[in-house]
C-alpha cells in the first residue's frame, strides 16, 4: 500500500489500517494504536513507540486503557468506543487532547476510529512537530 495515500485525515482509514502491513504502518507520520474489542493492543507503530517511549514488543497484548494509556480511560475516549460498540455504530472523531501519562503534558490531535464490521479499533495520535527520526 502506498503510504502517501494514508494521512491522519484520510476517509475510511479504519478499514485501511486493519490491512496495512506492519512495515507500512511504521512509516506513517502519526501514532497508531490498534486494539481489539476487549481493549488489547494488536497494532502499535514505530512513530507512536518513539514518541511515547514504549517498546512495541511489550505493548502488544496490553490493555490500551488500563496498562498502556490510562490517560485515555475517560468519557472523551474510552467511553466513546464503548458507546459506539454498544450501538453498533461507526466512530470517527478527531479532537484536540492533552497526553499526560509518563510524559510532560503534550498537546496533540487524536482521531478515534471504529467500524462495527472491523475487528480492530484505532486511536491515532498526531503530534506537532513530529518526533525526531532515529
Amino acid at each position: 500500500m502506498n503510504n502517501d495515500l494514508l494521512d491522519f485525515d484520510t476517509p475510511g482509514l479504519c478499514a485501511l489500517l486493519s490491512d496495512v502491513p506492519a512495515e507500512d504502518l511504521d512509516a506513517l507520520p502519526f501514532g497508531v494504536i490498534g486494539f481489539d474489542a476487549s481493549g488489547h493492543i494488536q497494532r502499535y507503530n514505530a512513530y507512536e513507540s518513539k514518541a511515547a517511549m514504549f517498546d512495541p514488543k511489550t505493548v502488544i497484548g496490553q490493555h490500551v486503557f488500563v496498562e498502556l494509556a490510562p490517560c485515555f480511560n475517560n468519557y472523551l475516549v474510552a467511553t466513546r468506543f464503548e458507546d459506539a460498540a454498544a450501538a453498533s455504530e461507526a466512530l470517527d472523531e478527531t479532537m484536540p487532547y492533552v497526553l499526560t501519562f509518563r510524559m510532560r503534558p503534550t498537546r496533540v490531535q487524536i482521531r478515534l476510529l471504529a467500524q462495527p464490521d472491523q475487528g480492530l479499533r484505532f486511536i491515532l495520535v498526531l503530534r506537532t512537530p513530529a518526533p525526531a527520526k532515529a
